[in-house]
């Protein structure tokens, strides 16, 4: 019989100086989300792509909530640095019209 292996305490986790959770440049998927309005995906494309960030032909789609309240854009994109992805969430997060952002 083995010896199931204790759980990981992520507090316990700790980065040397300099050292970064993911490595650049990497696949990432972004998920904004806001009340349906016209054009919410176009106005979130607008400030991704404002961060120098190419996307390709299918890299954003989007889902409306169940009662078609709410909506999600999620963007995927090659990340280049830490700094850009802090630079664009600190965007989004300023917008009123964005509730969220994953």
């Amino acid at each position: 019989m083995s010896k199931a292996k204790p759980p990981i305490n992520l507090q316990e986790i700790s980065l040397k100086e300099g050292q970064e959770v993911m490595d650049f440049p990497c696949a990432y998927a972004l998920k904004v989300l806001g009340e349906q309005q016209a054009d919410f995906d176009a106005f979130v494309v607008g400030i991704v792509r404002a961060h120098h960030i190419p996307l390709t032909e299918g890299a954003v789609s989007t889902k409306q909530s169940k009662n078609k309240r709410y909506i999600s854009v999620t963007v995927k994109f090659t990340a280049e640095s830490r700094a850009q992805l802090d630079a664009l969430y600190e965007e989004l997060c300023a917008q009123p019209q964005i509730k969220m952002v994953l």
